[in-house]
């Protein structure tokens, strides 16, 4: 039988890998700080990667397969040191967000990294990222698999990004709803579980070496317009020019009083990263369209109108949609 141990392995991700390792017939330990069950039939042990004596309880075995997804340089430092000698292989889930510049479309992973954090730096995840991915190339040489997500989406996202365009055409039905008129954004996402199949099935194969998990580059209208399918909205869609957004405070990307996903000119590279690598691996990307309609099942059982941790509340969008309008700044509404 595979021993596997994850580090961490009770969060949104991680859970989902440590289930895939255990449908594959893998035993697997979760090593975490607690407060939070592991999945059903992994072995939790409970330690805290701040304290020098962390791993001294999964140090007395051979593992066939170690998965860190930590975004702590000095985490990974200290991990991959303890658990070199009795781990066989590791699989570290990194970011896209690792590379250096996102001025280039279509790169792929031989596109330089930004400088990797020094310990005592100011934390900066990009940096972190890539101090991690050095740390796990130095003690793993040709038995290692770094893993560069993008966005990811699905049912129990907690950063609300991407659940909150299906969740708002739905809650709207037939309101209006604010999106940025955006022509040119992109949207490249690939879903939770169809990552955390790609984690087993490298980690599983032993794979050595860097590969984008990322989903096809999408049209930033096109994914709205499929969000609004499956949400079934027949109102308004208001489009309100980048400029006038921001002078509203209407933030980019994420977090509150934003329109999720939404990025910034100056950006051709981001969300237009290359997944051939991930293809030719046999890495799944299941349709955009099953995605959303996992997240908006998943969004109603949350409650449509929940407070949200990235998003517009359906006040505030209501409120830009008025003084848009009162401006005269709104694009022809389409239906």
């Amino acid at each position: 039988m595979t021993d596997v141990l994850i580090l961490g392995g009770t969060g949104w991700l991680g859970a989902r890998i440590a289930e895939r390792w255990m449908d594959a017939g893998a035993a697997v330990t979760c090593l975490a700080r607690g407060g939070r069950d592991a999945p059903y039939g992994a072995r939790l042990v409970v330690a805290d990667r701040e304290d020098d004596g962390a791993y001294d309880a999964v140090r007395d075995r051979q593992w066939d397969e170690l998965v860190d997804i930590s975004s702590r340089a000095d985490h990974v430092r200290a991990a991959v040191a303890a658990l070199r000698p009795v781990a066989r292989h590791i699989t570290y889930v990194s970011s896209v967000s690792v590379y250096a510049a996102n001025d280039i479309p279509d790169a792929d992973e031989s596109a330089e990294l930004a400088a990797a954090a020094e310990p005592g730096d100011p934390y900066d995840y990009a940096r972190e990222k890539s101090a991690a991915e050095a740390a796990v190339r130095g003690a793993f040489a040709h038995r290692g698999a770094i893993v560069r997500p993008g966005l990811i989406v699905a049912p129990g996202d907690p950063t609300d990004r991407f659940g909150y365009w299906p969740s708002r055409f739905a809650l709207a039905a037939d309101g209006p709803v604010l999106v940025p008129d955006d022509p040119d954004g992109r949207v490249q996402v690939i879903d939770v579980d169809d990552l955390a199949a790609a984690v087993v099935a490298l980690g599983g194969e032993w794979f050595t070496g860097a590969v984008n998990a990322v989903g096809d580059s999408l049209p930033l209208a096109a994914v709205l317009a499929q969000a609004r399918a499956v949400a079934g909205h027949t109102g308004d869609v208001v489009a309100a020019p980048p400029e006038w957004l921001e002078v509203q405070g209407v933030s980019y990307w994420a977090g509150p009083r934003s329109l999720p996903l939404w990025l910034p000119d100056g950006l051709p590279g981001f969300a237009t990263r290359s997944n051939a690598a991930y293809r030719l691996l046999g890495g799944r990307l299941r349709p955009l369209r099953e995605t959303l309609q996992r997240v908006l099942e998943d969004e109603r059982a949350r409650g449509l109108d929940r407070p949200r941790e990235s998003g517009l509340t359906r006040e505030e969008e209501l409120a830009l949609i008025a003084a848009l309008r009162a401006d005269g700044a709104a694009g022809p509404a389409r239906r």
